[in-house]
């Protein structure tokens, strides 16, 4: 994956650790909103849910 490509994803849910094993962050779980899109605090990584995705749970 190239720095500051999207990532497509099928859940509302996701999972991010910056990708870098130990150069990477806390793994934190991101909640993607009503825009479709989220991108993390940690490494600006954005992700964008694809129209066909899992609604969060909870929702």
């Amino acid at each position: 994956m190239e720095p500051g490509e999207p990532v497509y994803v099928d859940s509302a849910t996701v999972g991010c650790d910056g990708g870098g094993g130990a150069l990477g962050h806390p793994k934190v779980y991101l909640k993607i909103g009503g825009d479709g899109e989220i991108v993390c605090p940690y490494c600006s990584r954005r992700y964008i849910l694809t129209p066909d995705a899992e609604p969060a749970a909870g929702d």
